[in-house]
């Protein structure tokens, strides 16, 4: 596995397993216990899933020690705010049966994030979570958290992938020293994303996989990826492309795909915005 340095010194796995609609308890409790067995150590999961208890079993059971495992959940909307923050957190940690948190992630750019973000900086603080961070931040909002806080994020996830390849929004992230991390890296497979020619004569020459190539495209950009697979054998493919290398000129061609566009939603949308707002479920 390699590793990223984040703006406060913490290293983050280059890869992880996302959890992402894994919403049967048992089979997400089978699914990260065997993507810990192929090696993953960073496991991503959020409030909003439904599935942190599951998380929790398979990594109580998982043989793993703790210093070496990189866990991630997310605040969902029903918590922003300064004191339901503080709530919120502690039901994680204790539905993940931890003592600490690897990293934390407002999960949505919406409703009090900045008192959210006042919580999230004391439990840093108070050494209760290695590093915090947004998720879904566009740059207007994620710089205009910069600078009117103190603790920079250390990260945001966003979606990214080959039809959505946010490289303007990375330019910014680099500037302010935030990583940048990838949800949906296989666009959930639209578009044909797993037939795209481009993709497939890619993989072909060089005998991998269409999910292996966007990966490991990813990992030339220095962009942490979380592919989600339930299955054992995608899982130990997803993970390996550490070594084998892209070429200029096959980066280059990856970067016509781009469409410049989400294929889900604009978070900057009003519609959007309202409709999301509406899903706030406590937690």
């Amino acid at each position: 596995m390699r590793y990223l340095t984040l703006n406060n010194g913490v290293e983050m796995p280059a890869l992880g397993f996302g959890v992402f609609q894994v919403t049967d308890l048992a089979e997400c409790e089978r699914a990260v216990a065997g993507a810990l067995d192929a090696g993953y150590r960073l496991i991503d999961t959020a409030a909003s899933y439904g599935n942190e208890e599951a998380v929790g079993r398979a990594l109580a059971s998982g043989g793993v020690d703790r210093k070496d495992l990189f866990i991630t959940t997310k605040l969902w909307l029903a918590d922003v705010g300064y004191e339901r923050t503080k709530g919120a957190f502690a039901r994680s940690l204790d539905r993940l049966g931890l003592e600490y948190l690897d990293l934390y992630l407002i999960h949505q750019p919406y409703g009090d994030y900045y008192g959210a973000w006042r919580a999230m900086e004391e439990l840093y603080r108070e050494e209760r979570v290695r590093a915090i961070g947004v998720s879904n931040f566009y740059p207007d909002r994620l710089v205009d958290l910069i600078c009117n806080n103190e603790i920079v994020p250390a990260v945001n996830q966003i979606e990214t992938h080959v039809f959505f390849q946010r490289s303007t929004d990375q330019a910014v992230m680099q500037s302010n020293q935030v990583q940048m991390e990838s949800w949906g890296p296989f666009a959930e497979g639209q578009r044909g994303f797993f037939s795209n020619p481009v993709l497939v004569a890619i993989a072909e020459a060089h005998d991998k996989s269409v999910a292996q190539i966007a990966l490991r495209w990813l990992v030339q950009r220095k962009i942490i990826a979380i592919p989600k697979s339930v299955r054992t054998d995608r899982m130990a493919e997803n993970i390996d492309v550490f070594a084998f290398e892209l070429t200029d000129a096959e980066m280059a061609q990856i970067a016509t795909l781009d469409s410049g566009s989400s294929l889900f939603f604009d978070h900057r949308d009003p519609e959007q915005v309202r409709r999301l707002n509406s899903l706030q479920r406590s937690t």
